[in-house]
């Protein structure tokens, strides 16, 4: 799966950040990697009931849109006292259009009579490439990144879950790191460079 140099990459986000994080990675592959909003790519449903299809909806509507390879993520966290929940569901855990503190408010009541020992967790992230909208075979790479939650928010660093997200072998929250440490530790991290290793499998 040799791509020739310079080739274009639509990655499927309209963050930023993680356009030149991924642009200054995928650089050595001869992909030159441009967000959707370049293109007018429209939000899409995430109707999958997994990370895996969720992600490919997104790789899809993008590589379908623009005519071009295309990567997506999705992720989300997993607390085993919730039975896997929020999952998915990460993003709107408290409800369509709520904020990270309203997603976390609820997720420390739901675990405020859960012992510590109990409220393990992990955030997980799913990565995949699709060279066309058809690929029958695309490229997909997962991390996973394991923590306990703690009911007191620790930490300004990071986004979504991090306060609460406790590291018991580091002794903080994910939010205390500093982000070049949380992006070698992290789901998202893990995920990608399993995903480069694959890259370069079928080079």
């Amino acid at each position: 799966m040799s791509e020739p140099s310079g080739t274009q990459l639509v990655l499927a986000t309209n963050n930023s950040g993680k356009v030149q994080e991924l642009a200054a990675l995928l650089r050595d592959f001869g992909f030159e990697v441009r967000g959707q909003s370049e293109f007018g790519v429209p939000e899409v449903a995430e109707s999958g009931t997994t990370f895996v299809e969720n992600a490919i909806i997104k790789a899809r509507a993008a590589a379908q849109h623009t005519h071009l390879p295309a990567i997506a993520d999705d992720s989300g966290i997993e607390v085993d006292a919730l039975h896997g929940a929020p999952g998915v569901y990460s993003a709107r855990f408290a409800g369509a259009d709520t904020d990270d503190a309203q997603n976390n408010a609820k997720l420390v009541e739901s675990l405020r009579d859960v012992p510590t020992e109990e409220r393990t967790a992990r955030y997980r992230a799913v990565i995949v490439y699709m060279r066309h909208a058809e690929d029958p075979a695309p490229l997909i790479a997962e991390g996973v990144w394991e923590g306990v939650i703690q009911l007191e928010p620790k930490g300004s660093n990071g986004f979504g879950y991090d306060p609460h997200f406790y590291l018991p072998d580091l002794g903080c929250t994910s939010a205390e790191l500093e982000p070049a440490e949380k992006s070698r530790l992290s789901h998202r991290g893990q995920a990608l460079r399993a995903l480069l290793g694959k890259l370069r499998e079928t080079a």
